[in-house]
């Protein structure tokens, strides 16, 4: 009977140390760590996770022990191992690796890489692959075999594709299976642009066709495209570029002409969204220096228009950039095409009062060169600049009767050179005044000149104005912003569902204050979403509205699950109000946001018109850089007020009837209850199932 016990007790502990190292690990979680992530490295779903910890379906906390099923008893993902068969060593991909990442950390080259792991080409870089890492002793021969095989590839089949409107090429490389730089590699000419209606070669190495020469030919001069050429066989070369204030992922992606994916494919780091300060490598030869102005420019600066004659003409290659159309909403007024009333030759004065500092400068030891380098306002006030530049060469070409004074503000966030400038008279004739930058001065001006009735235009400023009436905030604030997508959806007749999360106080009591009619999606008591309630308040009949604002990644991607499920028998549209950095984290499908046509309101747009096209290649062949945001609302800004006032009428009147369209702003402004006037003009924007965001209707 002892016996029987011992071998009994003997029994239990080697099956108890075995489920101990077979079954269960123990694991301390790390800041930011997300389920999906967790479970990636130990190739486990989040819901055997979930089965042993319940408590982590209501977020991760930091320093806390999770209990990891798994079979082997690894801890840690494999990285790297060594290939004993001596054929080098092997990598398996993990999470956020690029092809950049994993080639710079073992020093090989692309093709050596490629050449090793051929299946890259026809699917790219998955989670969880294993990789040949070539050794670097077989990098030429890795190279000389892929040479021999790229010989073969001539007797391949020819495949083309003709560029469609608002495609890129990493849409066209997603939809053939290949990559962008197989794209760029038979198609040198695309390196720099890609044409609407170039014909891409995406299998086989055919010649350059005619159609494609013309094509090309429209959008780079000859001299340019052999530049491109030279430097396609060269490679294309890097540079590092620092985020400046409020630049986004989109507006970086249109700077440097990538999409947002091979920007964060570039820098793994975009993932977590972006941030100021932080350096970024990008494709040298998209950032030129800004034009150098400061030196030669004085501390006033006047631009006449030549003397007006009729003439209904393009403005060099720039059109009036204003189109009739139906607003997004049937409630607003229609956009009104500008153009010069005829007869009006009465001449027109515009102030600009731009920030330069010039006197700062001067008095500082630090060299022009560094001071533009670091100096982000500086920065941002000369591309402001070089687009209100293009708007008043535009107005030149148009023979618009209006004088362009432009001032130095020399402002800080509390002081300005306005009151000097009154005091010269300077500013008191004039029919409009764009600037200051800073609010309080823009303030200051309207209230300096209310007197002499001068609409004073703040440019860039968001912050809620105070009631003065010839000040016009030309950037819609965020609450306008906000009831303009409430506003839409109440136009569809929409259901209007909200998914708020606890911590988002600001929003859950700005849609109760403004937004009768909403429901509210129950939350558990832990903070995750009750599902089932969320399901239950989507209506069968109608368009239903889901309006997310939360930054917890498990909410996130429980909202979007559940809101897949209910589209076997709902209509639904995901909606955000603000830009949302989770949204753009690899955890996050943009398979199901397109799905579930991810909605957002927006004061800028993305557009494919002719008119706005010209006004990009026109600024690239004058600045030798893409227009950043500043850059397009300095001439959107300039232009629109502009046209304004060469309508017969006063710049007050236009702005109470007419509302108006330019490249990439809407300005339809209204009078405050209060006093003062401010612009709605908001554009509602969402995710087609072609993977292109298109304005709502």
């Amino acid at each position: 009977m002892k016996y029987y016990f011992t071998l009994l007790s003997f029994v239990f502990l080697v099956t108890s140390s075995a489920f101990s190292q077979e079954k269960v690990v123990k694991y301390t979680i790390s800041s930011g760590e997300t389920i999906n992530q967790i479970a990636q490295k130990f190739k486990i779903t989040p819901y055997d996770i979930y089965q042993l910890n319940p408590d982590a379906r209501g977020g991760l906390v930091p320093n806390t022990v999770l209990l990891i099923p798994t079979k082997n008893g690894k801890t840690e993902p494999a990285a790297a191992k060594t290939n004993t068969s001596g054929k080098g060593i092997t990598h398996e991909v993990q999470p956020k690796e690029t092809l950049f990442g994993i080639e710079k950390k073992y020093g090989v080259s692309d093709e050596a890489l490629k050449a090793a792991n051929p299946f890259l080409v026809s699917n790219g870089l998955q989670i969880g692959q294993t990789l040949v890492i070539p050794s670097k002793g077989a990098i030429a021969k890795t190279t000389a075999s892929a040479e021999k095989k790229n010989k073969t590839a001539v007797a391949e089949k020819y495949v083309y594709h003709e560029v469609l409107p608002k495609e890129t090429k990493y849409s066209i490389a997603k939809q053939y299976k290949t990559t962008v730089e197989d794209l760029e590699k038979r198609n040198p000419e695309i390196v720099a642009n890609l044409p609407v209606g170039y014909r891409v070669t995406i299998k086989g190495t055919a010649p350059k066709t005619e159609a494609n020469s013309s094509v090309a030919a429209a959008v780079t001069k000859p001299a340019e495209t052999k530049k491109v050429d030279e430097s396609s066989k060269k490679g294309t070369t890097y540079m590092d570029y620092q985020v400046k204030p409020k630049e986004t992922l989109y507006s970086l992606s249109r700077t440097f002409q990538l999409t947002q994916a091979e920007l964060t494919e570039l820098n793994p780091s975009l993932s977590e969204g972006v941030k100021e300060g932080m350096v970024l490598k990008v494709p040298s030869g998209f950032l030129a220096p800004a034009p150098i102005i400061v030196q030669q420019q004085p501390q006033h600066v006047e631009k006449t228009i030549e003397k007006p004659v009729e003439n209904s003409g393009s403005a060099g290659g720039i059109r009036i950039l204003e189109k009739v159309k139906s607003e997004t909403v049937s409630v607003d007024p229609e956009v009104v095409e500008l153009t010069k009333k005829r007869g009006q030759n009465e001449r027109k004065k515009i102030a600009l009062l731009l920030p330069f500092n010039l006197a700062k400068m001067q008095n500082d030891t630090t060299s022009t060169a560094n001071r533009i380098k670091n100096d982000k306002f500086l920065n941002m006030t000369l591309d402001f600049y070089s687009g209100a530049m293009m708007a008043i060469d535009s107005a030149r070409v148009l023979k618009l009767p209006i004088d362009v004074s432009i001032y130095d503000s020399q402002e800080t966030k509390s002081t300005s050179n306005v009151s000097g400038l009154i005091a010269q008279n300077k500013l008191q004739g004039v029919d409009a005044v764009i600037g200051p930058f800073y609010q309080s001065n823009a303030e200051s001006a309207a209230n300096s000149l209310r007197l002499y009735n001068v609409p004073v235009i703040s440019p860039l400023s968001k912050d809620t104005a105070n009631p003065i009436d010839n000040l016009y905030q030309s950037i819609p604030t965020n609450d306008v912003v906000r009831n303009a997508v409430f506003d839409y959806m109440r136009a569809k007749n929409g259901n209007i569902v909200a998914v708020v999360d606890k911590k988002k106080e600001s929003v859950i009591n700005y849609i109760k204050q403004n937004q009768r009619g909403v429901v509210f999606a129950a939350l558990s008591e832990t903070g995750g979403l009750d599902v089932a309630n969320l399901k239950s308040l989507l209506l069968p009949n109608r368009m239903n509205y889901v309006v997310m604002e939360t930054a917890n990644t498990a909410m996130v991607k429980t909202t979007i699950k559940a809101l897949i499920d209910a589209q076997r028998t709902c209509q639904i549209q995901l909606v955000i109000l603000e830009p949302n950095s989770t949204l753009d984290t690899d955890e996050i499908s943009f398979d199901n946001l397109v799905k579930l046509k991810l909605m957002y309101p927006s004061v800028t747009r993305e557009s494919d018109e002719p008119a706005v096209l010209i006004f990009d290649k026109e600024y690239r062949l004058k600045n030798k850089v893409h227009p950043n945001t500043y850059a397009t609302r300095g001439f959107d800004v300039t232009f629109d007020t502009m046209m304004r006032l060469v309508q017969g009428k006063t710049y007050q009147e236009t702005t109470d009837l007419i509302t108006t369209e330019q490249v990439d702003n809407k300005f339809q402004y209204y009078k405050k209850e209060d006093g003062g006037h401010a612009n709605k003009g908001v554009y509602i924007l969402y995710y087609d199932s072609d993977l292109t965001l298109k304005v709502a209707n």
